[in-house]
C-alpha cells in the first residue's frame, strides 16, 4: 500500500514554483471599488447605531438646540384671506443637518375650540366652463323672473361674473361696447369679431338676450345691462315704455327695473342709458341705486350728462361705482374712432386708468378690434368694466393687490 494514503492531506507535496498574480489596472480598480463600498456600509451602520443610541437617551446639546427653533405661525392671515373659527395657526419645525441642510417641518397647530378652521378667499371670475351658465346661488325668484342677489357666503355677482386681469398697476383701460341685442347681426359681429378683453353693454329692450349672454360669456366678455332712464327734454309717452322716470312712483321705477334685470342673467352691473334727467334726480334716482348695490352689482354711469349725481350718491351706500371718460363714436367713422382711442390712451396714461364707451356700429366694432392689437404691443391692458369701479367696501381693492 502506497504510505502516502495515510498522509495527512496537504502534506509532502512536491515542492513547486511559486505562482505570482499581476496586478493590472483593472483589478487595481475593482479592488478600490469593492473597498469604498464595505468602507461606506461600515459607517452607515455605526451612525444608525450612533442616532438610536442618542434617540434612546438624553437629547445632546445640538438636538436641544433644533428642538428650540420650533415656532409657531402668526395667527393672522394674509389681508385678502378672511378666517372663521378659532386657531393659532400651523406649527413651523426647522431643523439644521449636520452638512448645514435645513428641513422643514410643518405640522397643524392647536386649536382652542372643536370646530374646524375654514379659509375664505375672495373669488373674482367665473370658472370659464362655466361661463355661460348663471349661477343659481346668486339669483332669486320674483314675479319678473330671476333677480340677480348677493350669495349667502357673501358672493356678489359683480366678483362672480367679473373677468379676472393679471393685477398688474400698468396702464389700463376699460371698453364698453352698448346696444347689444337690438340687432341680431350687429350683436353676433360684435360678439364674435370683439376681443374678450372688451365689456359688452346689452339693451334691456333688446331680443334673444339671454341667448346672446351665453355666446359673449362664453367667448370671456364681461357684461353689463343697459337700462333706459329719461333725458331731458323727454315725456313719458316718448321712447321705450319700460324707461325710468322721474316722476313715476318709486314703486313703479323699481317694477321697471326688476322688469329690466329679469331679462338676463351674468352681468357684473348696470348702465344707464341717455337718463340725463334721472340722474341729476336725487330723489327719483337714490332708491334705484340703492337696490342695485344691496344686489351686488356696480354701476356705470356713461359719463353723458354732466349734471350726474350717481357719483355722489354710490358713496353714500357703498355701491361700486365707474364713470366713463369718453364717448368713442359720437363721429361714427373708423379714422375718428381711432383717433378717440388714442385720446382714451393718453388720458389713461395720465391717470393710470381709463373707461370709454361705444356702441355696436359696425365702424366702431373694425375700430375698436384694431387698435386693441396694437395697444395690447405698447403694455396697454384692457381690462373688463368691474376692474376698474371704485368700490367703498374695499373689497376689490384686496382681492387685486
Amino acid at each position: 500500500m502506497d504510505p502516502d494514503l495515510h498522509a495527512p492531506l496537504g502534506q509532502k507535496r512536491p515542492a513547486g514554483r511559486r505562482r505570482w498574480i499581476r496586478v493590472t489596472p483593472s483589478l487595481a480598480g475593482g479592488a478600490a471599488v469593492t473597498t469604498a463600498v464595505l468602507a461606506l456600509s461600515f459607517y452607515t451602520m455605526s451612525e444608525e447605531s450612533r442616532i438610536r443610541a442618542s434617540s434612546s437617551g438624553a437629547p445632546s446639546e445640538q438636538q436641544q438646540t433644533l428642538r428650540s427653533e420650533v415656532v409657531q405661525s402668526a395667527t393672522s392671515l394674509s389681508d385678502d384671506a378672511l378666517r372663521s373659527g378659532s386657531g393659532t395657526g400651523a406649527n413651523v419645525e426647522r431643523l439644521t443637518t449636520d452638512d448645514g441642510a435645513v428641513v422643514t417641518k410643518y405640522s397643524p397647530g392647536l386649536r382652542s375650540g372643536s370646530e374646524p378652521l375654514i379659509l375664505q378667499a375672495p373669488r373674482v371670475g367665473q370658472d370659464p366652463r362655466l361661463a355661460g351658465t348663471p349661477n343659481e346661488e346668486l339669483l332669486e325668484d320674483s314675479p319678473y323672473g330671476p333677480l340677480p342677489v348677493v350669495g349667502t357666503d357673501g358672493l356678489r355677482p359683480m366678483d362672480h361674473y367679473a373677468r379676472p386681469w393679471s393685477g398688474a398697476r400698468g396702464t389700463r383701460i376699460a371698453i364698453i361696447v352698448g346696444g347689444l341685442g337690438l340687432s341680431q347681426t350687429g350683436t353676433q359681429r360684435a360678439i364674435e369679431e370683439l376681443p374678450s378683453e372688451i365689456t359688452l353693454a346689452f339693451a334691456a329692450s333688446g331680443n334673444s338676450l339671454q341667448r346672446w349672454m351665453q355666446a359673449s360669456r362664453r367667448q370671456g366678455h364681461e357684461i353689463l345691462l343697459q337700462v333706459p332712464m329719461e333725458p331731458f327734454g323727454s315725456s313719458d309717452t316718448e321712447g321705450d315704455p319700460n324707461t325710468l322716470l322721474v316722476d313715476a312712483p318709486q314703486a313703479k321705477n323699481l317694477e321697471r327695473l326688476h322688469e329690466a334685470m329679469a331679462r338676463i342673467t351674468g352681468y357684473t352691473g348696470i348702465m344707464n342709458h341717455l337718463g340725463g334727467r334721472l340722474l341729476s334726480n336725487v330723489d327719483a334716482l337714490e332708491p334705484l341705486l340703492r337696490d342695485v348695490s344691496a344686489r351686488g352689482l356696480l354701476f356705470l354711469d356713461d359719463g353723458s350728462s354732466a349734471r350726474s349725481t350717481s357719483g355722489t350718491l354710490a358713496k353714500t351706500m357703498d355701491l361700486p361705482h365707474a364713470f366713463a371718460d369718453m364717448t368713442l363714436d359720437g363721429q361714427v367713422e373708423t379714422a375718428a374712432i381711432l383717433r378717440k382711442l388714442d385720446d382714451l390712451e393718453r388720458l389713461a396714461l395720465r391717470k393710470g386708468s381709463a373707461i370709454g364707451v361705444a356702441s355696436a356700429f359696425d365702424e366702431s366694432v373694425q375700430a375698436i378690434r384694431q387698435w386693441v392689437q396694437e395697444a395690447s404691443r405698447r403694455g396697454i391692458e384692457i381690462v373688463g368694466v368691474s376692474a376698474l369701479a371704485d368700490d367703498p367696501t374695499g373689497y376689490r381693492a384686496e382681492v387685486n393687490q
